[in-house]
């Protein structure tokens, strides 16, 4: 299974870069990079941080897909 996300969807829906995203959730702009490119899997209290940041579920950001 993999791990789909729409970090980069609801980032670019806000208007913010990938440094504005870094700072309202606390972690590197190289990290937000490998995020939206699935190169890494954020951890749980990560992805709150993102749903808290979007206003949207978990759910919403990340879905599981076969």
């Amino acid at each position: 299974m993999a791990i789909r996300n729409r970090v980069k969807e609801f980032r670019d829906a806000r208007g913010w870069t990938q440094q504005e995203l870094a700072e309202a959730v606390g972690v590197s702009r190289q990290s937000i990079n490998s995020i939206e490119r699935n190169r890494y899997v954020p951890s749980l209290e990560l992805a709150l941080l993102f749903a808290r940041a979007f206003e949207v579920t978990t759910d919403d950001i990340f879905k599981l897909e076969d």
